[in-house]
């Protein structure tokens, strides 16, 4: 294909221009127009069983250049515009990034998308055309406020597919209208779809902050993503969200059933379905109504939906693990009461233990319950992870249904997370290792032939210090913050959660801003950078975000220690954030609690990217300490075990390490006159009170272990061969995370597409 012909015929109708006059975003436009006719040119994949995977999040970032690469004509389009006096980097400014989801679990499906597609197996995404996403984070005054987040254009990634399908809630019918996004597989002449239902009228963004009226479901369905719970309306916003999201996919399912010419007695051969998250959950009833209307007995219905659907679960947080009330069941959807109580009755039946049951005591009903019982799969996300589910979480479960449980370990695309973030890096593992590792992630293990070549790791050290100069340079055009490339990054990006720990970060910034204070430098300069949203209700993840831009503050008005430390607080983490942040990290801060994360993706993109892990012994970290080996990894904290024992022995007592010498002076400090001089004394002071007397997810039982081990760390950096080198071996072990090894293991052992 003659790209550039192709791109000047279009801007040419467009604009009656030719590319030299075009601006960046004209050649936007113009790019969006070619890529989406090349995408939607490609038939889907074939095969007798179809996936359709359903999530509330689709966390997809940018499109151009992913789909330029897909396609196989990123290096032409580059070229192209370079000849014309344009850059692709400048045009991609423009584009808006879709707000579809918000953390890793979103990101973790998009990643999944790209795999099914690259791998060429019929597969669609299911989930919600949010409007203005989870929000749009502004830091003010020293918090955090939430706007929305519009990013749909009258010209964009979403096709209007002309399909529609009336959802019954209790209130009346509402339709639902199918919008796509092309997902094309990389080095593959197909393409999948993400599917996105959204009202036929949606609401107008509300005119301040994020406050909306609920309650108008008609047209405020679809507004944003994870509405405010913290009423019943909220609640009840997200039972109808989900319900909508199930019910449209559903008919989607059967509707394409009719068009293969499938009775719906056989939909178990020919579709597979992973609910991603207990969000999807009343798929499961829903399938089960629409094919008892088709006909089909109460037996038949439940055989077919329980040999085609497949649970993902993703969290070891009770709290996380979704349970409504059957008052809102009834009010949002009363036709799947009845389903819901014969699938408990059926269970309890068989198991009637209570801790299995879909429906307890109190009338609640538990979602991940009805996918276990109800599913043919149940897997977590990572090796620790599984583990904990059959041992503990859902040991009742695993001990009556073995057969269901199952691992598959996360992974992430490396033709974003490195190709497309990375391109200097991808260049040198071309040089290495040759091109095939964009499809076969294996090949990355032969850089471990460069491990003592000077030149090589020189030239990974080159490239992560370009890439400490962009992030730099992109920190101060967007936050007018200047940034010292010579100082170590130490990056920590994830939703902001107490158990992620964010808290325990922060402990150490005073740690260091005290020692510095008493004369004692540290090795060499340190930038901490955060980036995370906290959930609108969650009123401790805030007075966290208020804690770090506190001592932002503090340590920029003091000359004593900002030339040796230096916090940055990122406002509106997003994708695109981190497409920056993750090339230029040197220490990669995984610090949750051990047992509390499920896997974590950006550990496997950090890592990818020559970073260093320093993390607690959680989640998939795990694995990859078990893949890059004792010195290439800094672990540090309490086993799983032990943690797991404090809880059920309720032994753990905050105060009791808040009064180590090493710790209370830490503490206090968020409360020093200093701070107070900043910040809102009410937000430090419930700060302050939280972690002293109660630090539900323990930072000050692995603080002190926290503290000596990020010294360490600090301290090796300086040898920069030996780092070189530790970098050199996180590059070349992190192929098993690969998004693609996992969908194959989903593919192998669960979904069986071709």
């Amino acid at each position: 294909m003659d790209i550039k012909n192709k791109l000047s015929g279009i801007v040419k109708q467009r604009y009656a221009k030719t590319l030299e006059r075009c601006d960046s975003r004209e050649l936007y436009y113009a790019l969006l127009q070619m890529t989406q006719e090349l995408s939607t040119a490609r038939p889907a994949p074939q095969g007798s069983r179809k996936l359709y995977y359903f999530s509330a999040e689709f966390l997809v970032g940018k499109l151009l250049s992913n789909n330029l690469l897909a396609l196989g004509v990123y290096q032409d389009v580059e070229q192209v515009l370079r000849e014309s006096g344009h850059s692709l980097s400048a045009v991609e400014e423009v584009e808006p990034e879709p707000s579809l989801g918000n953390g890793g679990l979103g990101r973790l499906a998009a990643c999944f998308l790209d795999s099914i597609a690259a791998l060429d197996l019929p597969g669609d995404g299911v989930g919600l055309n949010y409007h203005y996403g989870l929000f749009h984070q502004c830091l003010k005054e020293g918090y955090q406020t939430e706007m929305p987040d519009p990013w749909m254009e009258e010209e964009g990634w979403l096709i209007p597919t002309g399909v529609t399908f009336e959802v019954p809630f209790g209130s009346g019918v509402q339709k639902a209208v199918m919008w796509d996004i092309a997902v094309p597989g990389a080095n593959t002449a197909s393409a999948n779809r993400l599917h996105l239902f959204d009202v036929e009228k949606p609401a107008a963004a509300p005119e301040q902050g994020i406050d909306f009226d609920k309650t108008d479901i008609a047209h405020c369905l679809t507004s944003f993503l994870y509405p405010d719970d913290s009423d019943e309306a909220g609640r009840l916003l997200r039972v109808y969200q989900q319900y909508f999201m199930v019910s449209a996919g559903a008919q989607l399912i059967l509707k394409e059933l009719d068009e293969r010419g499938v009775d719906p007695r056989h939909l178990c051969e020919h579709v597979a379905i992973q609910i991603n998250d207990t969000h999807p959950s009343m798929v499961i009833p829903e399938l089960t109504r629409l094919l008892l209307e088709r006909g089909l007995s109460m037996n038949e219905a439940l055989h077919q939906v329980a040999h085609a659907c497949a649970y993902t679960n993703h969290t070891i947080l009770a709290e996380a693990l979704e349970k409504w009330p059957m008052s809102f069941i009834q009010k949002v959807a009363p036709q799947l009461v009845p389903i819901i109580r014969e699938l408990d009755r059926r269970a309890k039946q068989v198991f009637p233990d209570p801790r299995m049951a879909i429906i307890d005591n109190n009338d609640v009903v538990h979602m991940a319950h009805m996918d276990i019982h109800y599913g043919y799969s149940v897997n977590g996300v990572a090796t620790l992870h599984t583990d904990i589910l059959r041992k503990t979480e859902l040991r009742a479960f695993a001990d009556v249904y073995p057969e269901k449980f199952n691992n598959k370990t996360n992974g992430v695309t490396y033709r974003r997370w490195l190709e497309v973030c990375n391109p200097k890096l991808a260049a040198l593992l071309d040089q290495c290792v040759g091109k095939q590792w964009r499809t076969d992630a294996s090949r990355f293990n032969g850089l471990m032939n460069y491990w003592g070549d000077g030149q090589v790791l020189r030239d990974l050290l080159d490239i992560k210090f370009e890439n400490k100069l962009e992030l730099c340079r992109v920190i101060k055009e967007r936050q007018g913050v200047e940034v010292d490339p010579e100082s170590i990054f130490d990056i920590q990006i994830k939703r902001l959660h107490e158990y992620k720990r964010q808290q325990m970060n922060a402990l150490y910034v005073i740690r260091k801003y005290l020692e510095i204070k008493g004369g004692h430098l540290p090795p060499r300069p340190i930038t901490v950078i955060f980036g995370a949203k906290a959930a609108p209700a969650y009123v401790m993840a805030k007075h966290i975000i208020h804690l770090i831009i506190c001592l932002s503050k503090l340590i920029e008005a003091d000359p004593q220690v900002r030339p040796w430390l230096r916090v940055v607080m990122l406002e509106n983490y997003n994708v695109s954030w981190a497409e920056k942040l993750i090339p230029a990290c040197e220490l990669s801060e995984q610090i949750s609690l051990a047992s509390k994360e499920a896997s974590g993706t950006g550990n496997m993109k950090f890592m990818a990217n020559g970073a260093v892990t320093l993390g607690t012994m959680d989640g998939a970290n795990v694995e990859i300490a078990q893949h890059v080996g004792a010195h290439n990894i800094y672990t540090f904290g309490a086993s799983s075990d032990h943690v797991i024992h404090l809880y059920a022995s309720h032994s753990y007592h905050s105060w009791h390490f808040y009064e180590r010498p090493a710790i209370k002076p830490l503490v206090d400090f968020i409360v020093s006159p200093q701070m107070l001089a900043i910040g809102q004394e009410s937000s430090l002071r419930a700060l302050h009170e939280d972690i002293r007397g109660k630090d539900w997810f323990m930072a000050l039982l692995d603080l002190e272990d926290y503290i000596a081990t990020r010294d360490q760390a600090m301290l090796d950096y300086g040898n920069r061969s030996a780092w070189a080198q530790k970098m050199l071996v996180n590059i070349a072990n992190s192929g098993f995370f690969s998004s693609d090894r996992t969908i194959a293991e989903y593919n192998q052992d669960i979904w069986h597409l071709k």
